[in-house]
């Protein structure tokens, strides 16, 4: 480990010198991305330099101990060592974790895609509790989020709903939402007072840049039809609203949200694009599959990964075994408890695996 961190000290000191270099300063893609090699590393060497300085202080406590005659300044040496150590211990976990190599999606925006599963007017319902739930997420985070395309439920809630996301590491944070999430409750079509089970099933999407997924527009039919969502007098008296069929693959968005058909079109190939690096992402995270398999980073939209149990209060989360009975508070957006647990939990596991940078 130390080589490897004397290695990125070093680099770090390169960086340092290429960001302040006219050529560098004038040109805005190379500096971004050693603005951001130059943050990354950054984190990594003050922990390390941290670490050495615990590692001196120990050195010399541990002098003192066996040459210090003086009783009392031993057993206060003894105590510093004592308060020493578990920190010394603790940094080395945390650099350990700061070694993984990131997710490269990870800084990237989302499109988030909720939808109603097995249930009926219930799982819809739920669905609408589901995004809500994130809304209020998104709130605490600090970051934007926009509506682009929804169906309602017949009795509330939403039969699906797509919307757009951005701010600092949100695909970093979301993409453990990925899949399944089921609940049971008495569904409030129901008379007699029984608890059903209903699901819905979430998808996070890294927003795609063309570079990403080049897409040819002879293999897009475009549609218009009229908005149904609210926007005043232009609803239902304009063809505002736009849906695209990607041919080769049969994938189908829509985006009604924009009074401007064009705005409209814009977005709906910004959906389109992310579902299908989501294609070329899943066929990759496929093919390494056989070297590891993520007990929490699959984001397969066919894995059940949360329960919602509304009688107990109960949330659990069967991927990490992880249950809290605060499900009132869980509805009002406090889920970071469970983004941080799963991410401890894949570090723990990549960690075990070996990779480190």
């Amino acid at each position: 480990m130390i080589d490897k961190l004397e290695a990125i000290k070093e680099r770090f000191e390169e960086v340092s010198q290429q960001i302040i270099q006219p050529e560098i300063v004038s040109d805005s893609a190379r500096y971004s991305k050693i603005s951001k090699e130059y943050k990354d590393l950054g984190k990594i060497v003050e922990q390390y330099e941290l670490y050495k300085k615990i590692q001196k202080d120990i050195a010399g406590t541990k002098e003192l101990i066996t040459t210090e005659k003086d009783e009392e300044l031993r057993e206060m040496a003894k105590e510093e060592l004592d308060d020493l150590t578990p920190k010394l211990e603790q940094l080395e976990q945390a650099i350990k974790e700061l070694l993984i190599p990131k997710d490269p999606n990870d800084s990237r925006n989302i499109i988030l895609e909720v939808r109603g599963g097995t249930g009926g007017d219930e799982a819809a319902i739920f669905a609408g509790d589901i995004f809500r739930m994130y809304q209020r997420f998104f709130e605490k985070m600090g970051w934007r989020s926009s509506i682009m395309d929804f169906t309602e439920g017949t009795n509330g809630g939403y039969k699906e709903i797509v919307c757009k996301v951005e701010g600092d590491d949100v695909y970093g944070k979301m993409k453990f939402e990925s899949g399944v999430h089921r609940v049971q409750r008495v569904p409030q079509t129901e008379s007699q007072g029984r608890i059903h089970t209903s699901a819905a099933s979430v998808a996070v999407l890294p927003e795609a840049e063309e570079v990403d997924v080049q897409i040819n527009m002879n293999d897009v039919r475009v549609d218009t039809f009229q908005s149904s969502g609210a926007g005043g007098q232009s609803v239902n008296t304009t063809y505002s609203a736009v849906r695209l069929t990607h041919i080769p693959s049969g994938l189908v968005v829509s985006c009604q949200d924009e009074r401007s058909q064009l705005k409209n079109k814009d977005r709906a190939l910004s959906v389109l694009r992310s579902r299908l690096y989501e294609i070329k992402l899943k066929e990759h995270n496929d093919a390494i599959s056989s070297q590891r398999k993520s007990m929490v980073g699959s984001g397969d939209r066919s894995d059940k990964i949360r329960t919602y149990n509304y009688p107990q209060s109960r949330i659990t989360d069967h991927r990490i075994g992880y249950t809290v009975y605060n499900l009132p508070a869980v509805m009002e957006g406090d889920i970071a408890e469970f983004i941080e647990r799963l991410r401890i939990a894949e570090n723990a596991e990549r960690m075990q695996e070996g990779e480190t940078v």
